[in-house]
C-alpha cells in the first residue's frame, strides 16, 4: 500500500513593495507621449525664464533667490496636469485593468502616483537650483547680475512643498473627475474663478483670504512663512486638495475595471 502525500500548498504571490511601483509610475509618466512633451515643456521654461529676469529685473535684485523662484515656475504649472493624466490615463488608454489587476489594492496605486510626482518635483527642484546658479553666474560675468548667491534651505524645503502639493491637487482632480480634458480645464478654472469673485464680491473677501489658493500658498516661494499663513494654508488645502483628494480616492476604489 502506497502512502499518498498532500497537496502542496499555494502561495499567494507577494505584493510588489511599494518603491516598485513608484518605479512603475515614474516610467509611465515618462513613456507617453504627453508626459514626455510636458517634462520637455517644463524643463525649457526653467531656462527660458533665466534671460528674461537677467534682462527686465534690477540689477541688485538677480539674486539666486529671484533666479531659483522663476525657475520653478514651469514645473508649478506644468506638473500638476501630469499628475491628472497619470490617474486618467489609467482609464483613457485602459491600462486600468492590467493595473489593478497586479495590484488590486488601488489605494497602493495612487500611494504610488502621488510618490512618483513627488519625486519628478524633487528633480526639477534640484535642477532650478543648478540654472539658477548658473544664470548668477553668467549674469556677474555679464555684469547684469549683483544680488545673493545665498539661497536659504527653508525657502527650497517651501518650495518643493509648494509643488508637490500642486501635483497632487492636479491627481486628486484626476480622480475626481476621471476625465482629462475636464479635470484639467476644472482645475485652472475653478481656483482662477473663486479668486476673481473673492475679489469682486465684498461678502467673500474674508473667506478667500483662507480659501484661495492663489494668496494662500504664494508665501511657500517666498522666505519666512508665519503661523497665521501656515494655519491659512491649511484651511486651503482643506478644500481644494483634501476634499477632492477623498472624493476622489472613494471614487477610484469603487470605479468598476472594464
Amino acid at each position: 500500500m502506497t502512502a499518498t502525500t498532500a497537496p502542496a500548498a499555494l502561495l499567494a504571490p507577494a505584493r510588489p513593495p511599494l518603491g516598485r511601483l513608484v518605479a512603475v509610475e515614474l516610467r509611465k509618466m515618462v513613456d507617453t507621449r504627453s508626459g514626455r512633451w510636458l517634462l520637455v515643456l517644463i524643463a525649457v521654461a526653467g531656462v527660458a525664464l533665466m534671460p528674461v529676469v537677467l534682462f527686465t529685473v534690477d540689477e541688485p535684485d538677480q539674486s539666486v533667490v529671484e533666479l531659483f523662484v522663476a525657475s520653478q515656475t514651469g514645473a508649478a504649472i506644468l506638473l500638476p496636469v501630469l499628475g491628472i493624466l497619470s490617474v486618467t490615463a489609467e482609464w483613457s488608454q485602459r491600462t486600468a485593468l492590467s493595473t489593478f489587476a497586479l495590484v488590486p489594492e488601488r489605494n497602493r496605486v495612487l500611494t504610488a502616483k502621488l510618490a512618483a510626482g513627488t519625486v519628478l518635483a524633487a528633480v526639477f527642484l534640484v535642477l532650478g537650483i543648478a540654472v539658477a546658479v548658473l544664470t548668477r553666474a553668467l549674469g556677474g560675468a555679464l555684469g547684469r547680475s549683483g544680488g545673493s548667491w545665498s539661497l536659504p534651505a527653508s525657502l527650497v524645503g517651501t518650495m518643493l512643498l509648494f509643488t508637490v502639493l500642486m501635483v497632487m491637487m492636479g491627481a486628486a482632480f484626476g480622480m475626481l473627475f476621471m476625465n482629462s480634458p475636464v479635470a484639467i480645464v476644472l482645475y485652472f478654472v475653478l481656483p482662477s474663478l473663486w479668486s476673481t469673485l473673492g475679489e469682486m464680491i465684498q461678502r467673500l473677501k474674508g473667506p478667500a483670504g483662507w480659501l484661495d489658493t492663489n494668496r494662500t500658498l504664494d508665501v511657500l516661494t517666498q522666505e519666512g512663512v508665519s503661523g497665521g499663513e501656515w494655519a491659512r494654508i491649511g484651511a486651503s488645502l482643506a478644500v481644494w486638495l483634501l476634499l477632492p483628494l477623498a472624493a476622489g480616492a472613494v471614487r477610484l476604489a469603487r470605479r468598476e475595471v472594464k
